[in-house]
Order: structure tokens, then C-alpha cells, then sequence
């Protein structure tokens, strides 16, 4: 069985859901510390008229640097959830799929969400059902994991029941190999490029959320982001 692992973020990239139809479980790291500064947990990159188009959920942070991201909150004092929506509509009401996908964003954006990690389990929910995955994501914080690092990593492939870890190749820099190798788990690795497809709005930009590409080519995406990895061998 392999084993992968990501943070939840908000309407992550494609790259994401490669891991995740190649993985047979997918775990995501709730119960990891919440990133400082800017984070893809909470905010994305889309793209409209003028180019890029940042969604941002405003969170708290003032005197909770060392939360956990399923404990962050969300700020309301902003009004965000009308401006994610208008601008979701303006730069993709004229996408192929976005009559089919709009309802699902104007339900999202009118319930009033107190924890980030709700929202975004949501969203991933939808995403993942759409680009092919039938099988549900597991939270970290479902496993009783402690330690840190590669060793959390490897006790969550044990606590699975995994025998293979699957992760990007860059991650090299910072994985302890002989953690895995001491519990008997292969390390996977793989390179990502996302793909190439159809986008409104100009030039292709790379890495955009798997938003844009769901609402452009629909059940064409899952196709497109399988041949966009590689496995490396061993």
C-alpha cells in the first residue's frame, strides 16, 4: 500500500491530486502547525482579465503563532466571502464548466465557516470526487502520531498500514531516508509538471489552482494531471 501525505490547502494545485490518485491512502497533515506568513493553506492563485487573482481566507493570527492548522479560525470582519465569489464569477463565468461547478461555490460562500480546515475539507471533498478519487482523505489528527518530522511520517505508514511512502523528489533536501528504510517502508519519489490545457484570460500560467483547470476542461481534468508526474525508479 502507498502512503501520501499534504497539508489541506485551499484549493490546492494539481499537483496535490496527482500524489492522491496515484497514493491508495491520503492523509492530510491537520494537526501540524498552521505555516507563518503567507501559506497556501489559506489562499490560492486563479486567474482573470487583469492576470493572476489571489483568493485569501482572512484567519487570526495575532497571539496564535504555534496554532495547528485545524485549529486556525476565521476572521469575517472582512465581507471575503462575497469577494471570493464575485471574483470566481467574474473571470470564469464564461468557462465551459462553471454552470456546472457555480452552484457548488455560491453554497460554499454562503455558510459562514469557523474553522479554516472545515472550509477547506469541503472544498478538497468536491475537488478530489471530480478529478477522480473515490476513495476518502484521512486526517493526521485521526492518529494517535506524535512524533515530528520524518519519523511522523513514517509512524503514520505504519499506523496505515502502509509499505511505500510517496513523495516529491525536492523533498530529498529535508527527509531522513534511513528513518523509512528502519521501518521497512520504500521511498517513493516523483516529478510533477503540471499540465498544459486550455485557460481563459491570455497566456497560460502555470500552477494555478485545480480550480481553473476543473472549470475549463471538466472531467478532462483527472486525464491531464496523471501523465503530468513521473515515478522515478528506485
Amino acid at each position: 500500500m502507498i502512503l501520501a501525505c499534504h497539508q489541506p490547502n485551499f484549493m490546492p494545485w494539481s499537483g496535490l491530486f496527482f500524489k492522491a490518485l496515484v497514493a491508495d491512502q491520503f492523509v492530510l497533515l491537520d494537526d501540524v502547525q498552521f505555516p507563518l506568513g503567507g501559506s497556501w493553506v489559506n489562499r490560492n492563485r486563479l486567474k482573470n482579465d487583469r492576470g493572476e487573482l489571489w483568493l485569501t481566507v482572512p484567519v487570526w493570527k495575532r497571539g496564535r503563532s504555534l496554532q495547528r492548522i485545524d485549529a486556525v479560525e476565521i476572521c469575517h470582519d472582512e465581507g471575503w466571502q462575497k469577494k471570493h465569489l464575485l471574483s470566481l464569477e467574474h473571470a470564469y463565468k464564461h468557462a465551459p464548466y462553471w454552470e456546472e461547478h457555480g452552484e457548488f461555490f455560491r453554497e460554499i460562500y454562503s455558510e459562514k465557516w469557523r474553522r479554516l480546515l472545515e472550509l477547506n475539507l469541503a472544498v478538497l471533498d468536491y475537488l478530489r470526487l471530480h478529478m477522480g478519487i473515490g476513495r476518502p482523505f484521512l486526517l493526521s489528527s485521526a492518529f494517535a502520531v506524535t512524533s515530528m518530522g520524518s519519523e511522523r511520517l513514517a509512524d503514520l505508514c505504519r499506523t496505515v498500514g502502509a509499505t511505500a511512502y510517496l513523495t516529491v523528489v525536492s523533498s530529498k533536501k529535508y527527509l531522513h531516508e534511513e528513518v523509512f528504510h528502519r521501518s521497512g517502508i520504500q521511498l517513493l519519489y516523483y516529478t510533477f509538471e503540471a499540465p498544459v490545457y486550455p485557460q481563459l484570460w491570455g497566456e497560460f500560467r502555470a500552477n494555478l489552482s485545480v480550480v481553473d483547470l476543473l472549470l475549463t476542461c471538466g472531467p478532462k481534468s483527472a486525464h491531464l494531471i496523471r501523465p503530468a508526474g513521473r515515478l522515478l525508479p528506485p
